[in-house]
Parts: C-alpha cells; sequence; structure tokens
C-alpha cells in the first residue's frame, strides 16, 4: 500500500480484500479491531471505520453486535471468480479525478463489482507498471485514461495482451489512436474554441493561449483556440501561446503569463488556459503584476472544477462531465463484460459557465 495518490480507504479496502481472497483471512474468522488495523497501517479509525462499511455493504465482512466484525464471502455460485475492474487514470486524489473515480465506484459497486485502482502521475513507466499489475491478476475489465496521449503509446504489447486476453477495456478523457476501442471524452476541440469566441464576442483581440501539449486534450483545445481566431479573421500572435510538458506546468506557464503582462500597451488583455487549476495560477500571475481579474485581464479556465468557485474572483469556464463519465464508463463496460456488448465512442458538449472572470472591453 505505497500509492499515495490512492484515497486511503480504497488502499486499506484493496489490501483487506487481498487477505479475504488469499485465505490470510478466512470465512467466519475475527476481524481485528478497528483501532488495531488504524494502528497497524497508520490511518484514522474514521478511515477504517468507512473502509470496513464499504466491505460489509459488498458483503466481505458481517458485524455481530456485542461480538465484533467477521469476514465472509459474497453469495455467488461454485466456481465464479469475484467480479473486478479495474481504474488507471493519471491522477486520482488531485483536481477532478476523484470524482470520476466516485461515480465508477458507485456504479461498479452497485452492480456487484469490487475496484482495483491504480495512478500514473502522467509518466509512461508509471503506466506500465499500472497495466502489468492489472494483468497480473483476474480482471473482469478496465477504464483506462491513457498517459501523455499525446506522444504515442509505448505500452501498446500490455494492450494487445487485454485484447489477446478477452479483457474488455474502454477509455475517457482520450485514447490511443492506433487502438480500437470505446471512448468517452469532451469535445476539447470545440470547448478551445467556444473560450476564444466568447472573449473575441467581448470585444479581446489580443488574447493569449496556454496549452498542455502532451495530452490529446490540449492538442484539441489548442485547435480550437486557433479555428475561432481564423473565424474571426484575427491572426492568433505567435507571442501569445503557450505550450508546455507535464513537467513544466508549475512554472513555466506563470513565468510566460509574467512576461506578457510586463509589456506595458500590448499586454494581453485574456487568457485562455488548459484547465482551471492553470486558471487559477494565472490569475495569482496578473496580481502579482500589480493587476486585477478581470478589469484588467480576463480568465477562462476548462472543467468546472471546485477550483472554479473558491477563489474571490469566481471563474468563467468550461464544463466537464466528471462524476458522470465515470459512472457511464463503468456502466458500459459492464454492459461490454456481461452482455458482450461492444461500447461505442460518447462525445461530451462542453458549455461555457459564466462567472466573473471575463470582462467585456470598452470601445475608445
Amino acid at each position: 500500500m505505497n500509492n499515495r495518490r490512492i484515497p486511503k480507504y480504497i488502499q486499506l479496502k484493496n489490501e483487506l480484500l487481498s487477505w479475504l481472497e488469499s485465505g490470510k483471512l478466512r470465512r467466519g474468522q475475527q476481524v481485528p479491531s478497528e483501532n488495531e488495523i488504524a494502528e497497524q497501517f497508520g490511518m484514522s479509525r474514521q478511515t477504517v471505520r468507512q473502509t470496513f462499511g464499504e466491505l460489509e455493504k459488498e458483503g466481505w465482512l458481517e458485524r455481530i453486535q456485542g461480538k465484533g466484525t467477521f469476514a465472509r464471502s459474497p453469495e455467488r455460485r461454485e466456481g465464479e471468480q469475484v467480479k473486478t475492474i479495474g481504474i488507471i487514470t493519471t491522477y486520482i486524489s488531485d483536481y477532478i479525478f476523484p470524482h470520476i473515480v466516485r461515480g465508477a465506484e458507485a456504479e461498479l459497486r452497485s452492480q456487484g463489482y469490487r475496484l482495483l485502482l491504480s495512478s500514473t502521475d502522467n509518466n509512461k513507466e508509471k503506466e506500465m507498471e499500472s497495466l502489468q499489475l492489472m494483468t497480473s491478476q483476474p480482471l473482469s475489465g478496465l477504464i483506462i485514461e491513457p498517459t501523455k496521449s499525446a506522444e504515442g503509446n509505448p505500452n501498446l504489447a500490455y494492450f494487445l495482451e487485454l485484447q489477446e486476453k478477452g479483457i474488455p477495456y474502454l477509455m475517457i478523457n482520450e485514447k490511443y489512436r492506433e487502438l480500437e476501442c470505446a471512448c468517452l471524452k469532451v469535445d476539447d476541440e470545440a470547448g478551445g474554441y467556444k473560450a476564444a469566441q466568447y472573449l473575441l464576442e467581448q470585444g479581446h483581440t489580443q488574447i493569449a493561449g496556454f496549452f498542455k501539449r502532451d495530452d490529446l486534450q490540449g492538442v484539441n483545445r489548442l485547435k480550437g483556440f486557433l479555428a475561432a481566431h481564423k473565424a474571426a479573421g484575427i491572426s492568433a500572435s505567435p507571442k501569445r501561446v503557450v505550450t508546455y510538458t507535464t513537467e513544466q506546468k508549475s512554472d513555466f506557464p506563470y513565468q510566460q503569463a509574467l512576461q506578457m503582462l510586463a509589456v506595458g500597451e500590448n499586454r494581453p488583455t485574456a487568457f485562455v488556459c488548459y484547465n482551471d487549476e492553470l486558471a487559477v495560477m494565472l490569475m495569482e500571475a496578473v496580481a502579482a503584476s500589480g493587476l486585477q481579474v478581470p478589469e484588467d485581464v480576463s480568465v477562462i479556465g476548462f472543467d468546472d472544477s471546485s477550483l472554479a468557485s473558491a477563489s474571490g474572483t469566481k471563474l468563467t469556464t468550461l464544463t466537464h462531465p466528471k462524476t458522470v463519465m465515470g459512472q457511464t464508463a463503468a456502466s458500459r463496460l459492464i454492459a461490454m463484460i456481461e452482455q458482450g456488448e461492444p461500447a461505442e465512442d460518447m462525445v461530451y458538449e462542453p458549455e461555457l459557465i459564466e462567472r466573473d472572470s471575463v470582462a467585456k472591453i470598452k470601445k475608445g
């Protein structure tokens, strides 16, 4: 249990399930107390209680008043395997990802499946490790968010192995282009277009765009951003288009924004940002430059995350289905497993949510 990105109660849940499935904890055997488990794994009693509650709901544990908690097995037919679905995402406990995971987990639990989680931190080697982990054990199906999807797929062999073993899988947010699998994603190009178009309609002509280039989401959001400029008959200045990688995201865009804002009269009047996380960071760059949002610089994010409403200036942003995407991905994968139904792609149209971070340019 060494993956800090996985919520603690799910780490503990996976560990206790491994005890139950390996026979380390046998049917009818008393489970160590909440206090003992909390001490053994360095977790709070609240986390342990949450885990016990989940396992009790799924039929793995039984509480007997005055006696304690005992191991049992969910009712299933002789020879039937435990139904397990894996989810591999770039992140688990950060940003919008907990909402996606919770949506999937709720649907899986309601259908009698257990969940295995792994995150890649948007690192190709960690993606390989996650795929090795998932394919090394009995698995009913897999939901995958590709890692650095704009940089190819060095782990193709593992996806071909899934196909060879007949393990159904689908992808979320994006997919590797060479694979014939269903994908649930946002229309990122449309989102980038809507963000830039909205600012152009508000009279902004000096718009800077900041986009992540190692994920196809960023590539497509940039494509839409440029298309909106072209449709309006305005050239997007090369000095105002910034692309960056995962490794650069915590500093490079911020420094580029500071440089743009220091140029005086020709500084940008608006920022279109790859996501809300970046938008909040660049709003801080605006403040550090002695300017204000939206009076001096308008800002648009993407994903309608909790960050959009957390700051003093509420962020204009584009929607992402988050929990619904997780639920739908799980539901479609279960249909693939149980009915052999091929899943189809689903593309969600992002909607612009107008809040306080955009101002109209006054003419004259």
